[in-house]
């Protein structure tokens, strides 16, 4: 099992204008290049992430149909953190046992465990500014039908 850092994808490293100059790996799996169904076992506030973030998703030009399993992930993952959220506004940060103790609510440890998978997938994405800011979308050429007539004959 090899250590270390997990291998960029090709597309994120001609994103990102391949800094490190190794050679692309020129074997990497091509997925199709449909739009990932969402799935029909979502929750609906987890439909409602997925609908939001295939908006941004369709102006990157970045997710294919294989990402679908990755992005429900953190869809449902970002539904049971609001769900946590809400439920730990409602009771509180700390309660207190039958001795008098003073005790965290669970719901802190379900926020910040959402939060870390979801980071963790946003990242994959490309989806946190530090990421982001690693990608270089190329441009596109605003040339419309005649001048490329003229320019091709």
């Amino acid at each position: 099992m090899a250590l270390g850092r997990p291998p960029k994808p090709t597309i994120l490293k001609e994103l990102a204008g391949n800094p490190g100059k190794r050679p692309a790996n020129t074997r990497e799996p091509k997925p199709r290049s449909d739009t990932p169904r969402m799935p029909a076992h979502l929750s609906d506030p987890a439909r409602v992430e997925w609908k939001r973030l295939m908006r941004e998703f369709k102006a990157m030009k970045l997710l294919k149909s294989v990402d679908a399993d990755a992005l429900a992930m953190y869809c449902e993952t970002y539904a049971r953190w609001v769900d946590a959220s809400q439920q730990l506004a409602e009771v509180g940060m700390v309660s207190m046992t039958e001795n008098g103790y003073p005790v965290m609510s669970p719901y802190v440890a379900i926020i910040n465990q959402c939060m870390r998978t979801m980071k963790a997938l946003l990242t994959e994405f490309g989806m946190t500014p530090a990421s982001r800011s690693r990608l270089q979308v190329p441009v596109e050429s605003e040339e419309d039908e005649f001048d490329r007539f003229l320019r091709d004959g």
